[in-house]
């Protein structure tokens, strides 16, 4: 008999990127990435454990924007050709290495992997969503939803209407795609505040969650910890990181992907191959990125990529098995002392981005196989679970108020509100209060109602908190401000020819076209609660 829980949670999101309007924008290949280094590499896996008898239990969000992309054929048929010159690449890298015995062992690695990757694609014809689903329908894999477009809820407290969208059109969509309701919802960013809870129960979710220092600073403070989930006084769980095994996988400092066996993700060919050569693979303009395809490991800290050595992918294997027994050991011991002292089965939440896993972290993957099957074939400490077999199993919790929160810097909502991005929020403020005034119209005609609906999605998109993000990391800070930019003017023109009811609709037809998430989103959702 087991003695405690281990839930290991991950976070699928990225922002809508979606460009029908160019051939060409590098900013869609964060979903191409993913895709391949990501969420192909973790069907893999979930179907060779299923084959195997291991019955796994992980719980993971896909957010509505990560969902919407996926099930695009835009952006299908796009990734389709982005795959297609990736096995090229790695064919012609093979040919090219024919006397560099090592690099030529790599480069039929990548033939062999992007071969792999193509069969999975084509097995689900480019719906992957569809494969996630398969395993949500057998309970190995509990699927929760996400805020509508990932909007950062405490900065738009002060207008309920703006949260109340980001839950219900997140919900509403998760119906449509999944064919039943989400139990849970990863809030975006974890980020919580006081009352939030009242709308996740009005949206029929069961659990939500949180930081660990929003378990751990909540009235009265919870005997057990973030070691047990509490009830808020709306009946709605909450579940808190746990901060020991979360470092242990994320941090690149002393945390697993740091190892020196480990592939160097800043080392790509598309900066070291000759630029005649690379020239096809690279951005249509002629500037070189990243092509996906890396010869060097991580070596060791403080040497320049010049000094990296290169990669071998059977002793990373080998590393990363012993870091999944090493992950497994020490639950095992947390499980045990915690159980002393708690006197009931504790359960330990680790939740991470997935893209860690296979994008940032490249044997991640690998680690989560080896992690299920040593799990369930070589330890009883503790057994696998996700939130919603665990609150059916365990129906009674402390009841308390959870503190306001994030898993940002400092944990508080700095990351998102500071000198780099502040900016943004009156604009957005005051595009809700508009959104607020033009829910209350009746839509008399369907450009109206077209127009109306258009103008909530624009809402949503500008709301997104990865503009944010993307503004204080420093990184395509450009992107994000003119993606912030272009929303918010495409919502005041809306609003201006609704209120003076003359709709372009020659101009609205091209912007429904290329911003086309949530076909079905109704703008009386932000009619006052």
């Amino acid at each position: 008999m087991s003695i405690g829980y281990l839930a290991l949670v991950l976070h699928a999101h990225l922002p809508f990127v979606r460009h029908p309007e160019s051939d060409y924008v590098l900013e869609e290949e964060w979903l191409f990435e993913a895709i391949t280094e990501t969420y192909i590499p973790l069907i893999q896996i979930f179907e060779g454990l299923r084959q195997d008898g291991v019955d796994f239990k992980l719980t993971m969000s896909l957010t509505p924007p990560l969902v919407s992309m996926l099930l695009d054929p835009l952006l299908q048929e796009r990734y389709d050709k982005h795959l297609r010159q990736l096995q090229i690449l790695a064919e012609r890298e093979v040919e090219r290495n024919i006397l560099n015995g090592h690099v030529k062992y790599l480069a039929e690695y990548y033939v062999k992997e992007f071969g792999q990757v193509r069969q999975t694609w084509e097995k689900y014809r480019g719906n992957l969503v569809k494969a996630f689903k398969q395993f949500a329908d057998s309970n190995n894999l509990e699927i929760i939803t996400c805020g509508a477009t990932h909007g950062y809820l405490p900065l738009m407290k002060m207008y309920p209407q703006a949260v109340w969208a980001q839950i219900r059109v997140a919900c509403e969509h998760y119906e449509e795609v999944f064919g039943r309701s989400p139990n849970g919802i990863w809030l975006p960013e974890c980020a919580y505040y006081d009352g939030l809870e009242r709308m996740l129960a009005d949206a029929g979710l069961r659990y939500f969650l949180i930081d660990g220092h929003g378990i751990l600073y909540a009235r009265p403070r919870p005997r057990f910890g973030t070691y047990a989930p509490i009830f808020t006084p709306t009946g709605v769980a909450a579940f808190g990181r746990d901060h020991e095994s979360s470092q242990q996988v994320w941090s690149s400092e002393v945390g697993y992907p740091g190892s020196p066996e480990y592939r160097e993700f800043y080392r790509d060919l598309g900066w070291d191959a000759e630029y005649e050569y690379i020239k096809p693979f690279i951005m249509p303009n002629g500037q070189r990125k990243n092509v996906g395809i890396k010869y060097h490991k991580i070596t060791g800290r403080g040497l320049s990529l010049g000094d990296k050595q290169l990669y071998d992918p059977y002793w990373a294997r080998q590393k990363v098995a012993e870091h999944a027994g090493n992950f497994m050991y020490n639950r095992e011991r947390q499980v045990d002392h915690l159980y002393g002292i708690m006197q009931r089965k504790p359960i330990i939440v680790s939740p991470y981005d997935a893209e860690l896993f296979g994008h940032w972290w490249y044997e991640g993957p690998w680690f989560i196989d080896y992690l299920f099957r040593k799990t369930w074939f070589d330890q009883t400490t503790y057994e696998m679970t996700h939130m919603a077999d665990y609150l059916r199993q365990h129906t009674t919790h402390q009841v308390c108020y959870p503190a306001q929160s994030s898993w940002g810097y400092k944990g508080f909502h700095e990351y998102w509100l500071n000198e780099t991005n502040s900016w943004i929020y009156p604009h957005l403020h005051k595009a809700a209060e508009r959104m607020v005034e033009l829910s209350k119209q009746e839509a008399e005609d369907e450009l109206t109602c077209r127009a109306l609906n258009q103008a909530a999605r624009e809402l949503l998109l500008a709301q997104s908190s990865d503009w944010a993000f993307i503004m204080r990391t420093g990184t395509m800070v450009p992107y994000a401000v003119r993606r912030t930019q272009s929303h918010l003017m495409r919502f005041h023109k809306l609003y201006n020819e609704l209120t003076q009811g003359k709709v372009d609709s020659g101009w609205l037809e091209k912007v429904e076209a290329i911003d086309n998430i949530f076909p079905n989103l109704n703008y009386r959702v932000y009619r006052p609660l």
